[in-house]
């Protein structure tokens, strides 16, 4: 059996493809709580408060989809070993191994997945100082919520190739992935179509959790979902729509896995266990029309690539 092509550190950013890109910047800067770090004519970079260059960027495009997923190892060593072990699974690579030219530095590989997501597997980043926590602004990206057409294919690209693990299933409709001790920083929705459900950004408490929703509401944004707290990874939750209708989503308190100790379990797909508070009830279908986004070919589209059969 294959190794794993590296070990995935953390989850870095996430870049969004938006047909709003303005106005997407203009609500996570002045009403989400990120801080823009460069703004173009064909989008934005916004940091949170926590330690990396930025969590977030946002792309110009025609319609919405996911950009790019961006994870951090440790060294241009793993980098470069990482783009050795792709090329021996013939898994396509858009970038490098090599010096990004982005905004953010570092030293990185771009391959895509068999649904045509860009991963991105980056080292020495700008390092940039944390802010304080006091203001209830998140600190940055936690997890991303992909919808797939087939879960057990992702999942299985993405603890074969990636090295990561199960740490849930919702039935047989989510998988929750980990990288490190966070419960989850990618989980899988099987769906119709491949396309982004959701962006997860951690705030430092509940207090700090609750705060940014009040002033979301100050703002006129009302939750599609939420404010509750999910069964699997124990986080809670409140989701969004951004400019764009891309979802967005307030999170805090996501459990810690040991990984000597932890045991994957199925949770069944019920009210009860999807929100333990019992405040947000199920989700409407106004919340999964916005989290279904629309189909997604990503890389097969914007590179000339084949999709894997």
């Amino acid at each position: 059996m294959n190794e794993p092509i590296a070990r995935l550190r953390r989850l870095r950013s996430v870049e969004l493809r938006t047909h709003a890109a303005a106005e997407s910047t203009d609500f996570y800067s002045q009403v989400w709580g990120l801080r823009v770090v460069e703004q173009g004519r064909e989008g934005a970079w916004l940091r949170g408060t926590g330690d990396q260059h930025h969590a977030l960027q946002l792309t110009q495009a025609e319609r919405n989809g996911l950009g790019r997923v961006s994870f951090a190892v440790s060294t241009p060593a793993e980098v470069d070993e990482a783009a050795r072990r792709v090329a021996a699974r013939g898994i396509p690579v858009v970038f490098g191994p090599g010096p990004l030219d982005d905004v953010g530095g570092g030293y990185g590989l771009r391959i895509v997945d068999p649904e045509g997501r860009v991963l991105e597997l980056v080292a020495d980043t700008l390092a940039v100082p944390a802010l304080g926590r006091e203001d209830a602004v998140p600190v940055g990206v936690t997890h991303v919520v992909l919808n797939t057409v087939d879960i057990d294919a992702a999942v299985r690209f993405y603890c074969d190739v990636l090295g990561m693990r199960v740490s849930d299933w919702s039935e047989h409709q989510m998988a929750f992935l980990r990288c490190n001790s966070d419960h989850h920083s990618i989980a899988f929705n099987q769906a119709q179509w491949t396309s982004v459900n959701h962006v997860a950004y951690e705030m430092p408490t509940v207090d700090h959790f609750m705060r940014g929703i009040g002033r979301l509401r100050h703002h006129g944004q009302l939750p599609l979902w939420g404010p509750g707290k999910h069964g699997p990874g124990d986080n809670t939750f409140s989701y969004f729509a951004d400019p764009a209708g891309l979802v967005c989503e307030y999170t805090s308190g996501i459990a810690q896995v040991d990984e000597d100790r932890w045991l994957c379990r199925v949770w069944r797909r019920v009210p009860e266990l999807s929100d333990l508070w019992g405040t947000a009830g199920p989700p409407s279908r106004q919340v999964r029309e916005h989290m279904a986004g629309i189909p997604d070919p990503g890389a097969f589209e914007r590179y000339d690539l084949e999709q894997a059969s």
